[in-house]
């Protein structure tokens, strides 16, 4: 028999907040984090959703003694630390690091590579400022990262390898990101709309997120989520386009909910990718009907936090379960006008909910989608 595994508890660094707490707070006033940025010197600013650097770094000196982290590295340990002061660390404890790009800035100027830029290195060096005994776990699958990080915390339990795991996503907005989008001509002319007739293309977020998975329960916790099931699909369609019938985030959601034993009727909320570009969006409701789930209430969060690329799965994955906690649905933001061609439940206000069941989807460059169903117990 497999072991139960569940979260236990999260945190989040975001343009809206340094805690969960106060994300969840503005969430619920409808604000958002997407204003007019320019990161490139000599062009034009666009839309995107970034940390206020100056409020970082004093909340980082409020925190640490040490200064010698890079901006990102800075955000991971601002969302790890609450994390590790309440959830001991042994020799049977997974530290997984979710991250699209991870130190991509330190390239600029540079003739040679830095070390801190791989991947393996950032994971080290946040896990051995807190002490983590385990060899760092690094998962680096385009935008569906985050919600794999979580799949393989759970896999990982089950298969007996860990007792617990600590599992850390993140990504900030560098010039290497927004030119790469920009070269898709992907990028919005506006805030970006979701699912909406007159959605024009994504903004960029960042920010980090940090989850406790555990096998191993006790009284004193506040809340649990058990991971019911999940499932990674690569539909292999394109190096930066999705199955245009949704063929792998069908196949991804229906194994997720396989096993978790969970049918389309019983699924209460739908936290969706919703990127806001024209074929993401469509693929998602087709995939959704497939699977028989388009009266499912659901949501992206995209017009909040922008896509946040390595941090969009575990973030988002963690404002639903707010939501769960709260009982409370999020309005999908800046949605007015379906753009789409099958129906789909995409809420419109903040609207009261008792929700027990949630599937998290999530899809990205070169086919990859995923799936994860958690139960609010």
């Amino acid at each position: 028999m497999k072991k139960e595994t569940y979260i236990t508890d999260y945190n989040c660094v975001t343009p809206l907040g340094f805690d969960v707490s106060s994300n969840w707070n503005h969430l619920i006033e409808e604000k958002s984090g997407i204003a007019l940025h320019q990161v490139i010197e000599n062009q034009q600013a666009f839309y995107a959703s970034i940390i206020n650097t100056e409020k970082l770094e004093e909340e980082f000196k409020n925190n640490f003694d040490r200064l010698d982290f890079t901006r990102l590295e800075k955000m991971f340990l601002l969302s790890l630390k609450p994390l590790v002061e309440k959830h001991e660390i042994s020799e049977e404890t997974a530290f997984i690091l979710s991250t699209t790009k991870g130190n991509i800035s330190l390239l600029k100027n540079q003739t040679e590579l830095p070390e801190g830029v791989y991947l393996s290195k950032l994971a080290q060096k946040i896990a051995d400022y807190f002490g983590f005994k385990t060899k760092p776990i690094v998962i680096s699958n385009a935008c569906v990262s985050g919600v794999m990080a979580i799949a393989v915390a759970k896999n990982m339990i089950q298969a007996g390898k860990y007792k617990d795991a600590f599992v850390i996503a993140g990504d900030e907005v560098s010039e290497f990101v927004i030119s790469g989008f920009n070269s898709f001509q992907a990028i919005g002319t506006e805030p970006c709309k979701p699912y909406d007739k007159n959605r024009n293309g994504i903004n960029i977020g960042e920010a980090t997120a940090a989850a406790y998975v555990t096998s191993v329960l006790n009284k004193n916790e506040k809340f649990r989520f058990k991971i019911l099931g999940d499932s990674a699909v690569n539909d292999a369609n394109h190096i930066s386009g999705p199955s245009r019938t949704g063929d792998g985030l069908y196949a991804s959601i229906k194994n997720a909910m396989t096993e978790a034993n969970v049918e389309p009727q019983q699924i209460d909320f739908i936290s969706a990718h919703g990127t806001a570009t024209i074929y993401n969006d469509e693929m998602e409701a087709i995939a959704f009907n497939r699977m028989e789930l388009q009266n499912v209430p659901l949501n992206s969060m995209k017009g909040y936090y922008g896509h946040c690329l390595g941090a969009s799965g575990l973030l988002e994955s963690i404002i639903s379960m707010e939501s769960a906690r709260h009982g409370m649905l999020i309005p999908s933001k800046n949605f007015e006008e379906s753009g789409i061609s099958q129906l789909l439940h995409i809420i419109m206000e903040n609207k009261p909910a008792k929700i027990q069941y949630i599937l998290k989807t999530a899809s990205g460059f070169g086919g990859c989608n995923a799936a994860v169903v958690l139960e609010k117990c």
